[in-house]
């Protein structure tokens, strides 16, 4: 069986078992158990199935059993586990993973040099080595030449493998895992690839132990090595949501977190940087589409502005040229773009991802810890950087600030140092210009950050953690042989755990994060979880409705909208039922509501200019024309006001007056269906010629297909008949259009 059948197959029956439909789990597990040919599964299996049998037996019978439920719990959480167990011997045998080669590799070599990493609970892992390694001085290992550097190195990254590959922890993992914590031996940043050893090794197989030594490291750990345990505990949380409910000692440990205020905010923190990886892919589309188009369209305007060639070199230093100023208002829609993209880079939003997506070749990421190790300035990586003849002169600064600059994640940081080697000299050269500025300018915004807002470090190192994370689910040459944990909607708010660690005004901030970022339907699940037990907030209802109304549902929208009226009665509101009751065709009743608004702010000329819409609406031109005329006359340059009043007079017969508005429109602003409209306005007034040429026009320069002004002709029919165009002539004139366009 393939990989990718025997994964979707053990989901069917995790899904079976958490429904609790244990008969139809267990035949599902049986044919694959078939699979596997693992005769120790199948008598796991049949012991199984025969407490079930005599669980339901007595049930049937009505037997009382006390223990039974007990029993239950302990039976669903059995099958899950031999589930577990037979996929990963599945895939061990027949995937040809690289993960599996390695796993099977690091137990071959262990065993050729006489012995293995766990031998038995009393000898615990590599005890002898452990105790030899922890005597030896800092200063010793500091040096990457030196044999005990290599050694302490391989150490690492066995260690490494060991918690990532190994299935069940018992005993000696755990020894192993205190061992690491108390020790002082083993550096933060050796600790933080050990809790993505852990993470990963509950992501491949699920197992509570797991998650409660990452909220002990969580409680009792270093800064850094915490937050990646928190983060790494909300990420297996989600991934095993349908999980939690078969484990009670787990869900109270959760909620005792839960009651902890600073864990909850740390929570929250983490959650929210958590789901801001559901950006990642359009910010991406956003960099590769829009801002960087755009900014490589200066250049041969700049070139042309500037006349670069002729310029001669000591006129490059005497002043500023008056025409910039031209050129960048010209390109003022870049610098909108750029300052939304500087804002996603300060809130955490991951903006560099396809920048460095092509730097991930290095044999550096060939080694599976690489892809979580913090980065940190005597990384032997940086070696080559020294030794660099135009490099080594700002190594340090180099370090140090690609160490505190918190924009760009650990995985990039290490990237950026490898690619610099291949760099021409003369941009090595400014690269340590920039990062010496980027020193001097972090220290500053660094001091002032961390003065004011304690929360800052926190919130950088976990963003940096999950873009480590996301680059190595999307970037790694072995992500096929992970199950993509960011591939999905990311849907947190819904996962049993954050609701049982969350309050009232934690989902309240990740509802407003949805709604800011336009996920309207996250945003609306919560927003009418949060209406449920606080139902007198209008806001609450404002922005329910406001999501209802952008995701098309008016008759909801409307609901929410008029509830929010009654609680707080205000223009705004009023405007969105006048704008509902519009969508919905209901034109009198959405006069109404924007008469109301007038009432409360009689100078608004968006307000006015809706009322002469209800009025066009309603076919009460006399009555829209008089909102219109306020509207040109409070805003003089306001064109676009130009355009209904024109259809107004034209509607009324009243064709000198239309034209005479339709002639205020610049061609430059002309719709096609502006150009369509005064068409209508030449045909009756019996120039055909000149509506030929509009109509024409129209199809051409506005880009309107022919069944587009078909439909927008057949849909005028009766204005036109009303003043004396012959229908009849409509066909003709529409086929001589088509017969001339080549249509």
């Amino acid at each position: 069986m393939e990989a990718v059948k025997v994964i979707k197959k053990h989901k069917v029956i995790c899904r079976s078992v958490v429904t609790k439909k244990v008969k139809q789990s267990l035949d599902q597990l049986r044919e694959l158990i078939e699979v596997s040919h693992n005769g120790d599964h199948r008598v796991q299996l049949e012991n199984l199935e025969s407490t079930y049998r005599n669980m339901i037996k007595y049930t049937a019978e009505g037997i009382n059993d006390p223990q039974r439920n007990k029993v239950y719990y302990r039976l669903l959480m059995s099958i899950i586990s031999l589930a577990d167990d037979v996929k990963q011997d599945i895939l061990a045998h027949y995937s040809g993973w690289h993960t599996y080669w390695l796993k099977s590799n690091t137990d071959r070599e262990q065993k050729l040099t006489g012995g293995s990493i766990i031998e038995s609970v009393d000898d615990l892992i590599f005890k002898e080595e452990l105790d030899e390694w922890l005597k030896i001085s800092g200063t010793t290992l500091s040096d990457p030449q030196s044999e005990i550097f290599h050694r302490h190195q391989k150490l690492i990254v066995q260690i490494f493998n060991h918690l990532w590959l190994t299935d069940r922890y018992g005993d000696a993992e755990n020894e192993l895992v205190r061992i690491i914590g108390n020790s002082k031996k083993f550096t933060w940043y050796e600790q933080s690839i050990f809790i993505s050893a852990i993470t990963l090794s509950a992501l491949r197989v699920w197992e509570p132990g797991k998650i409660f030594y990452l909220t002990s490291v969580y409680q009792k750990g270093v800064n850094q090595v915490k937050e990646r345990a928190l983060a790494g505990l909300i990420l297996i949380l989600h991934y095993y949501e349908d999980r939690l409910k078969l484990y009670p000692d787990l869900i109270s440990h959760l909620e005792d977190l839960g009651n902890d205020e600073a864990f909850r905010k740390s929570f929250k923190i983490t959650v929210m940087q958590t789901i801001r990886s559901r950006e990642t892919e359009r910010i991406s589309r956003k960099l590769h589409d829009e801002i960087l188009p755009k900014v490589s369209s200066l250049r041969p305007k700049i070139e042309e502005k500037l006349d670069l060639e002729n310029l001669l070199p000591e006129d490059l230093f005497e002043g500023k040229n008056p025409d910039w100023s031209d050129m960048f208002e010209e390109s003022e829609d870049i610098y909108k773009t750029m300052e939304e993209f500087s804002k996603l880079q300060m809130e955490g939003a991951d903006v560099y991802m396809s920048a460095f997506a092509n730097l991930k070749h290095f044999d550096f990421f060939n080694i599976f810890s690489n892809w979580f190790l913090p980065f940190h300035p005597d990384h032997e990586v940086l070696n080559e950087v020294f030794r660099d003849e135009v490099l080594s002169g700002g190594t340090d600064e180099l370090a140090e600030a690609l160490y505190k600059t918190p924009f760009i994640c650990n995985s990039d940081k290490y990237s950026l140092v490898l690619n610099l080697k291949n760099l021409p000299s003369n941009q090595k050269t400014m690269m340590l210009k920039v990062f010496k500025m980027e020193l001097e300018g972090l220290e500053q915004i660094r001091d002032r950050e961390f003065d004011l807002n304690p929360e800052v470090t926190f919130k950088t190192n976990v963003t940096q953690y999950l873009q480590d994370f996301y680059r190595f689910f999307k970037l790694s040459p072995y992500k096929k042989e992970f199950d993509d944990i960011f591939s999905g909607k990311l849907d947190i708010h819904n996962s049993y755990f954050f609701n049982l660690i969350s309050g009232q005004e934690d989902i309240l901030t990740l509802a407003d994060y949805y709604f800011g970022k336009d996920f309207y339907d996250e945003a609306l699940e919560l927003y009418n979880k949060l209406t449920g037990s606080t139902p007198d907030d209008p806001q609450l209802f404002e922005k329910s409705g406001y999501c209802l109304q952008q995701k098309g549902d008016y008759e909801e929208a409307l609901v929410m909208y008029k509830n929010a009226d009654l609680l707080d009665h205000k223009i705004w509101t009023l405007k969105k039922i006048g704008f509902c009751l519009r969508r919905l065709g209901k034109h009198d009743q959405a006069l109404e509501s924007y008469l109301d608004s007038e009432s409360l702010d009689p100078e608004n000329m968006h307000t006015i200019a809706m009322i002469g819409h209800c009025y066009l609406d309603l076919q009460e031109y006399e009555q829209a024309l008089k909102y219109y005329f306020k509207v040109e006359y409070n805003d003089p340059d306001n064109r676009k006001i130009h355009r209904p009043i024109a259809w107004c007079y034209f509607v009324m017969g009243k064709f000198d007056l239309s034209r005479k508005y339709y002639d205020k429109l610049s061609d430059d602003n002309m719709t096609a269906h502006d150009l369509i409209n005064i068409g209508h306005l030449y045909l009756c007034i019996g120039e055909r010629a000149k509506a030929i040429d509009n109509y024409r026009r129209a199809i051409m320069e506005g880009q309107f297909s022919k069944e587009s002004f078909i439909e927008v002709l057949d849909d005028d029919i009766d204005i036109l008949r009303g003043h004396g165009v012959d229908p009849d002539d409509l066909p003709i004139i529409t086929d001589y259009l088509l017969f001339d366009l080549g249509y």
